[in-house]
């Protein structure tokens, strides 16, 4: 057994004490008197209202990630999943690897993993939408700043979000020619190398080149049959460009992107669970798997935009144009084994891929904002969204020798218009009030172009067994201009209102109370037939959020704290039955209603000028409530909901799934002067979830433990920051949890990384 293999129940304070074990040598060295201390905390501006803005001064729960905690929590080469649990009440997991995040913020998001779901917490980067869960997957290099927004926005932001928002801005061209270069080196020859170089063409001209490289080496041995010796590794580049035009009253800058990996898909590992409990098996072992099926992962994607901004005095033009496209296909060994089949541990062989072989998605915005020197000001805008893509799924038989046994292809197309508007009014020195408003029209419409399956999955589709007629039917019908048979097909047109409204009262200059009530809406869903499932449909859902909250800076501007309390409910929530009993089923569905609850808190503080404390705590309490509402149960787990007449299991009361009650996070920075220009450091950082339900009704076997992660950073800096080298440690309690989990065949589930180690060197220029 390896040594990371060891899977114990450990009492919850370990972690905690652990991770504050590692403190202590610090602050036994920041014993300093108060008298001495000068260092203050730096003015933070976010763009959450559409403009740069004080933090502060924004009536909204917001976290900010960036600068140093950036770099180390992206120090081990890991994709956007690393600011899982980072920030109070964000959540961030995957059951595709690194292609294909879903995020949840407040327990509110989708486990759907279907390529052409929707996500109720929508992802900009650089002013752009990324909508397709696999462009929300595009690597984090040389940004600004990560913005987190949570709960609904519903009025200023473009798609699909009722839970938050969770933004990525690059750094921008200027006219200082400046940059950096960074390579880091670790665990199973781990390569992290990132870079940016710019500055000035011309007087009004500046450029920014940015570019991104990743790899890993497999550290699964696979020991069973599969084509596959080892997984888990990886090969990653991006790269970056912006022109910046800084013209007298106008400005304009312009953007491209690229992105290829190339690696292992998700590694799934059959059996993981004892049955009857959410312990691992014994002789788990993470760096070993069998499997006799494929694994690969492939994806390119593309993307442009162009922001325009023209100054007209008493107003602010701007025009936001992005073009986005992704190809992609990833296969995977989805019941985690390698035989033998049909036994009560694997009742059959599951072999599927997934991939997007077309796909274009343009946005484009025109927003007008007001610059009065008065108390009231304004902005209104209009939003166009339009996709379309391809989506194919594929079946093999791990029997024999993997052949294909099925095919599916399927075009959705989503075209979508909005108009909005916001009013900020300040009624008086210490109150302002705030309002938004957003209409929107959103169509949907998904055709089946081609199916045939030969394998020995079982048709559930009773009459409408020959899907291979019904698509013959379906071209005819076309080909005549006819009507296409619904069964295959469907469409879909919603048509939307939303409205958010807040009021800031200034206690004093340094601290602020906020009301907010919000609305948001995520438009209808549709998922195809396949040979475990007919086609569904899931009605749009809306959302009613209420938050109250308090920004403060206070001890001379060496600490902060902003805190907010919230309760939401949403009607007709999208939900996924994934998997089941009846097999290798993805069903939507709409609960009547559930509801969330609780608080979060971000605290930063300079404790002496050579000690920097950040802490994040989220509680979210969420309940689905829908007496009816009942899903298929699980093949080869211990079902703890009670079941209905026709044995399906009642979740009313349930909480949500990849819902975490508590989320901390904890980073600690010490610092010493060493040398002419230099320091010595030390930075920590800590995340905690609780236990997480990963399906809709609840088991033994699928709840997945809490999870604590932490990391190490010891490093020497000199030339004023100019050189850094530092060797650092992620997960180094090397705590392997469950993440996540497959349902319809046996206990499969997947896991978190394990301890990484490596070195690293930065420097700026």
């Amino acid at each position: 057994m390896s040594s990371r293999s060891a899977h114990v129940r450990a009492p919850v304070v370990r972690p905690l004490v652990v991770a504050l074990a590692t403190l202590l040598p610090a602050v036994a060295m920041a014993q300093e008197s108060a008298a001495q201390q000068a260092a203050t905390l730096d003015t933070v501006s976010v763009t959450a209202a559409r403009k740069s803005e004080n933090i502060q001064d924004v009536p909204v729960s917001i976290s900010t990630v960036s600068g140093e905690k950036l770099d180390a929590l992206s120090s081990g080469g890991t994709d956007v999943r690393f600011l899982s649990g980072r920030v109070p009440s964000l959540n961030i997991e995957s059951s595709f690897g690194r292609a294909f995040p879903r995020f949840y913020i407040r327990g509110y998001g989708n486990t759907d993993f279907r390529m052409n779901t929707s996500q109720p917490v929508s992802l900009v980067y650089d002013d752009i939408v990324q909508e397709n869960p696999i462009l929300k997957g595009f690597p984090l290099f040389d940004l600004q700043q990560v913005e987190v927004l949570r709960g609904p926005q519903g009025s200023l932001f473009g798609r699909n979000t009722p839970a938050g928002v969770v933004k990525f801005d690059s750094v921008r061209p200027s006219q200082d020619f400046e940059g950096y270069a960074k390579l880091g080196y670790g665990s199973d020859n781990m390569v992290n190398l990132e870079g940016a170089v710019g500055g000035a063409l011309s007087e009004r001209w500046s450029a920014r080149a940015s570019m991104l490289y990743q790899r890993r080496d497999d550290w699964v041995e696979n020991t069973g049959s599969g084509p596959n010796d080892g997984l888990e590794g990886y090969d990653e580049s991006a790269a970056r460009v912006q022109f910046l035009y800084e013209g007298d009253n106008f400005q304009a800058l312009f953007g491209a992107h690229a992105r290829h990996l190339n690696g292992t898909a998700r590694v799934f590992r059959g059996n993981l669970f004892k049955p009857g409990s959410n312990d691992f098996v014994d002789g788990f072992d993470e760096d070993r798997i069998a499997i006799d099926g494929q694994n690969h992962s492939e994806l390119d994607s593309q993307g442009a935009n162009a922001r325009l901004v023209w100054d007209l005095g008493d107003y602010r033009l701007h025009s936001i144009t992005g073009y986005e496209t992704v190809e992609t296909f990833s296969v995977g060994d989805i019941d985690g084994t390698a035989g033998p089949y049909f036994t009560a541990d694997v009742p059959f062989a599951s072999e599927t891929a997934d991939g997007i072989p077309d796909h274009s998605q343009f946005t484009q915005e025109f927003r007008v904002e007001s610059q009065y020197a008065g108390p009231l000001n304004w902005q209104a805008g209009v939003f166009y969204f339009s996709e379309d893509y391809d989506v194919d799924s594929v079946s093999y038989d791990s029997t024999n020798g993997s052949a294909a046994d099925g095919f599916q292809r399927i075009n959705q197309t989503n075209d979508a218009w909005a108009v909005f508007g916001g009013l900020n009014y300040q009624a008086s020195d210490k109150l302002e009030l705030r309002a938004g408003v957003r209409y929107t029209v959103d169509e949907k419409d998904l055709v089946v172009k081609e199916y045939w399956n030969t394998g020995f999955a079982p048709c559930v589709l009773s009459a409408k067994c020959d899907l291979a007629g019904l698509l013959a039917a379906q071209q005819a019908a076309f080909a005549r201009g006819d009507a296409v048979d619904p069964f295959l097909s469907a469409a879909t047109k919603d048509k939307k209102f939303n409205w958010d409204a807040s009021a800031t009262w200034a206690i004093n200059d340094n601290v602020n109370v906020y009301g907010r009530v919000a609305t948001g809406f995520r438009g209808s869903s549709i998922q195809a037939a396949s040979a475990f499932n007919e086609k569904t449909v899931a009605d749009p859902e809306t959302v009613l959020s209420f938050e109250l909250g308090m920004k403060a800076d206070f001890w001379d501007n060496r600490a902060r704290v902003n805190a907010s309390v919230f309760h939401y409910e949403v009607k007709d929530q999208q939900l996924t039955a994934v998997g089941g009993a009846t097999g290798n089923a993805n069903i939507l569905l709409n609960a009547d209603k559930s509801v969330g609850k609780g608080f979060e808190i971000d605290l930063q503080a300079w404790l002496t000028d050579s000690l920097l404390v950040t802490f994040g705590s989220g509680y979210n309490h969420t309940e689905i409530k829908d007496p009816t509402l009942a899903v298929a149960p699980c093949a080869a787990c211990v079902v703890t909901n009670p079941v209905d007449a026709n044995g399906k299991v009642l979740i009313n009361g349930n909480a949500l799934p990849q819902a975490p009650k508590w989320t901390h996070n904890l980073t600690a920075r010490w610092a010493t002067p060493l040398g002419d220009a230099g320091e010595l450091y030390v930075f920590t950082d800590w995340a905690y979830r609780s236990a997480v339900n990963v399906f809709l009704y609840e088991s033994r076997e699928f709840t997945a433990r809490s999870l604590t992660e932490g990391g190490l950073r010891v490093g020497y800096s000199w030339n004023n920051g100019d050189y850094d080298v530092a060797v650092y440690g992620r997960n180094i309690l090397n705590q392997i949890r469950a993440t996540g989990a497959i349902d319809f065949n046996n206990r499969t589930g997947f896991i978190n990384e394990p301890r990484l180690l490596g070195v690293e060197f930065k420097t700026r220029f």
